[in-house]
């Protein structure tokens, strides 16, 4: 028998874990199953007219009162905890005391639920044995308090003649009163050693506070008599409630309840007060004594349970609670404040639309419609704000949602919607960790949205105002739905939404301020040293241009990789591949996405590998194919053959006529660099210079890197281009191909197989001819929608830009072609991203005026190589 006791033991010890879980989950049933008893044992509409017929301040006072009453139970888990070997948290030690003490006023259960859930909130560290003995101890005193009260009811009734009506019941005071001198006496045996570590001061400490306890609670009930306007003296109620509580403690009914209430409404009516009072007296007292407490208590115990289970697995219920919590804020606003300006501005429509007419009494009750136009505004932009997470939105939505949820219920007080909008508080409370973003980034999809709900408004109510115009009644009936009470109105209305408009602007200014910046200023030096460090690559030497953020990623102090990127809405536009060091390029990269997050921005990739863009695909990115690199291999380079006799006949040609190539250094002189502006301007021809994905013409950006320029026989600069060093001896490349007008063909024929033969000589291994925009795109059967678009584009856009004539172009030289992407974040449009790409790549740099025509958008697109559609013929 003892081996099997043990045996028990060790199985309780292995599973504890699973069986206070168990135990937990049971507590919540329990709750579910008795908070919906609760629910259905109330008379709905006696409450409700009872709750009418009470001031705010009566209700206010009763609710803060009963709280109060319950204060003194608090004191047995400060007892408990001081028996126990474990150190526990004021507040630990009010919030258990909270949740045992009003569950067990509800369920009563005999105390075993009060031992239950205190030996779940206590058993850390204690054994056992320790906690059993410590709650046997407090549960004993528990009616302490309760005999002393019978004690002084005796009193009351034979001394001083107060409840005299009540006296027949003695039996059951004197049987109350004698509970606690046997108690007394028993922790006062000498042999008794289970009391030996109750001191005098504790068992005082205990007695007082179940005495305070019985007494708040009469005392509560007989101040709610008051606050009801009971006439007779209600002092005689007290030795009633008493008697009334021993017979409901003896019943073992969870809280007294039937037999406690049966008893105190026959007990009143003895003297003088009706049933209907009777039960309005103990309904307000269950309410606020008890299921208001208790409410609370479930709140702490769910709280306190969900962050157990939280813990266990990882965080992930809360992530799962505030984003649900979150989706419900936002979908209520905007439906909120939609129907809130459907009902100000089409009343009609509003009242007989069955859909609003089901919602409409889900939502706020303001003073009169202008208020109601405001505050729908209001809730929209807040609504944005929780859309995107802008953690400074907190506050404002806290304020008008209480100020809301408070009028509401007092203009139309309902148990259902009380119950509701508490929900909507309760899910506001959980948005907090939710917010974290510094601003609001209103995204073109943001905009549309809003600019559909705010213009729809307006062009809605202009059109019911000129709809319901006197000079147009005679020629046709306005609409039923349509119609609104006077012109005054609509005017006052129209004013309204005019003030609603302004204080629109204020809130998404408020929220989309302040936020930390990326980038941070120009940096020559700890450019040059990144790239001397670690290398760079087809892209760095565009940052010296200076029009493009830099964000460095820095470790220890050291700058590790630097991107370049520019900003478009709340898109950051990454220019190419990130510099530096290759094995930090990720971690650059969320890095970037996480400061980028906090001020609402999402990141998107130009032009980058595919190795890069199934790294990014990780870490949560969507791509689509953007063209191809065509790329020489200068070792195989030669003009010898028949293959290249075109190209060496040129050459010859070039040659024979004097023409010259040469590879200029830096730094340059002004008057080169003049002759060099000249030939861009003749090649521009008017045209407005771009920048982010190619270089302009810009001195100190031409003064970085080698320049290869074409004199022809007089001496004179023909044609030039800029080096783009990438910082390593692999590939090489150029940026800039101008030439003038008056230049002879194939000119840049000249420029390429110059630098293809003279970057061999220096050992690079590739020449990088650039883009070659949409080809290859879209051509399979499987491809994704926008890529199949591409395609078309690429096949039919030959009108406004020469696609497949720049592929041609390069493909004469090309050694291999490396497919390039665009990625971008998910749950971002793709649309969206590739006309800011579009807009960023095509944003002039210059004053010149900008050339019309679709043809300027597709400019752009070209990063080397950009030869106009003459060149390509």
């Amino acid at each position: 028998m003892k081996n099997l006791g043990r045996r028990i033991y060790q199985g309780i010890q292995r599973h504890l874990t699973l069986l206070k879980g168990l135990f937990i989950l049971s507590v919540l049933v329990f709750v579910i199953f008795e908070v919906g008893r609760i629910f259905r044992d109330l008379n709905g509409e006696q409450l409700r007219a009872s709750l009418t017929t009470q001031s705010p301040v009566t209700l206010l006072a009763m609710l803060v009162i009963g709280f109060l009453a319950i204060l003194p139970m608090l004191n047995y888990d400060f007892v408990i905890a001081e028996l126990l070997p474990e150190e526990y948290s004021f507040w630990y030690k009010v919030k258990s005391g909270w949740i045992v003490n009003t569950f067990t006023n509800i369920a009563g259960f005999g105390g075993f639920l009060g031992a239950s859930l205190r030996a779940n909130f206590y058993g850390k560290k204690a054994s056992q044995k320790e906690i059993l003995i410590a709650i046997s101890k407090i549960a004993l005193f528990l009616l302490a308090g309760l005999s002393i009260w019978c004690l002084i009811s005796i009193v009351l009734i034979f001394g001083f003649g107060i409840g005299q009506i009540y006296a027949n019941y003695w039996l059951w005071l004197v049987g109350g009163a004698c509970y606690f001198p046997v108690l007394l006496g028993s922790t006062r045996l000498k042999n008794a050693a289970f009391f030996s570590d109750l001191s005098v001061k504790r068992i005082l400490r205990l007695t007082a506070g179940s005495f305070f306890e019985w007494g708040f609670a009469g005392g509560f009930f007989l101040l709610i008599g008051y606050f009801l306007e009971i006439k007779g003296d209600l002092l005689q109620v007290l030795p009633l409630f008493m008697i009334a509580n021993i017979i409901g403690v003896i019943s073992m009914v969870p809280g007294g309840l039937g037999t406690f209430d049966l008893f105190m409404i026959f007990g009143l009516s003895a003297i003088g007060v009706g049933n209907a009072d009777a039960v309005v007296w103990l309904s307000f007292y269950r309410v606020f004594y008890y299921i208001m407490p208790f409410l609370v208590g479930v709140g702490l115990f769910t709280h306190d349970a969900g962050s157990r289970l939280n813990h266990y697995l990882q965080g992930l219920p809360r992530q799962i609670m505030q984003k649900i919590a979150h989706h419900f804020i936002v979908f209520f606003l905007y439906i909120s404040g939609i129907i809130l300006l459907l009902v100000a501005t089409v009343p009609n429509f509003a009242i007989t639309n069955t859909v609003i007419g089901q919602l409409y009494p889900y939502t706020f009750f303001f003073l009169d419609r202008v208020t109601n136009i405001i505050v729908a505004f209001v809730m929209l932009g807040l609504a944005r704000g929780v859309a995107n997470r802008v953690k400074r939105v907190y506050w404002p939505l806290m304020i008008l949602l209480v100020i809301a949820i408070a009028n509401t219920l007092w203009r139309d007080f309902s148990i259902k919607l009380a119950v509701f909008l508490i929900l909507v508080l309760l899910a506001s409370l959980l948005l907090k960790r939710e917010l974290y973003r510094e601003k609001i980034e209103f995204s073109w999809n943001d905009r549309i949205v809003d600019g559909a709900i705010f213009v729809g408004v307006f062009l809605l109510y202009s059109f019911v105002g000129i709809a319901n115009s006197p000079h147009l009644h005679h020629r046709k009936p306005v609409p039923t739905a349509l119609l609104f009470p006077s012109e005054r109105i609509w005017l006052v209305g129209f004013v309204g939404l005019l003030v609603a408009a302004a204080t629109l602007f204020i809130v998404f200014r408020y929220l989309s301020r302040g936020g930390h910046k990326i980038a941070t200023p120009f940096d020559e030096t700890r450019i040059s040293k990144v790239i001397a460090e670690y290398g760079g690559n087809e892209v760095s030497h565009l940052a010296y241009l200076k029009d493009k953020s830099v964000y460095f990623y820095q470790e220890d102090g050291e700058d590790q990789v630097f991107l370049l990127f520019r900003k478009k809405a709340d898109r950051l536009i990454v220019m190419g591949e990130p510099v530096g060091n290759p094995d930090k390029f990720i971690d650059a990269i969320e890095a970037l996405m996480r400061e980028a997050d906090l001020i609402d921005c999402h990141l998107a990739f130009y032009e980058i590998s595919a190795e890069l863009t199934m790294q990014l695909h990780e870490i949560g990115f969507d791509f689509i194919k953007f063209g191809e690199e065509g790329y020489v291999k200068l070792a195989d380079f030669t003009l010898v053959g028949k293959k290249r006799r075109a190209e060496r006949a040129l050459m010859n040609k070039f040659e024979r006529e004097g023409y010259q190539f040469e590879l200029l250094t830096p730094p340059f002189s002004d008057d080169l660099m003049a002759e060099l502006k000249a030939v861009s301007d003749d090649w521009l021809d008017g045209r407005v210079e771009k920048g982010f994905s190619l270089g302009f013409f810009d001195p100190n950006y031409l003064q970085q890197a080698a320049i290869a320029v074409i004199y022809d026989p007089e001496h004179r600069i023909v044609a030039f281009a800029n080096d783009m060093p990438t910082g390593t001896k692999e590939v090489s490349s150029i940026d800039l191909m101008r030439h003038r007008k008056d230049a002879p063909s194939g000119i840049m024929d000249e420029v390429f197989i110059s630098l293809f033969e003279h970057n061999k000589a220096e050992g690079y291994e590739y020449f990088n001819l650039g883009m070659a925009p949409l080809a290859n795109v879209g051509t399979s059967e499987f491809s994704f929608i926008e890529e199949k678009i591409a395609h078309l584009i690429y096949e039919y856009g030959y009108h406004f830009y020469g696609f497949q004539g720049l592929r041609t172009y390069k493909k004469k030289y090309t050694t291999k072609w490396i497919p390039k992407y665009i990625a971008y974040q998910k749950r971002t449009s793709i649309i969206f991203t590739m006309l800011q790409i579009l807009l960023v790549v095509n944003q002039k740099v210059t004053e010149t005026p900008q050339r019309k025509g679709l043809a300027g958008h597709f400019m752009r697109f070209v990063q080397i190589g950009n030869l106009t559609n003459n060149q390509d013929k």
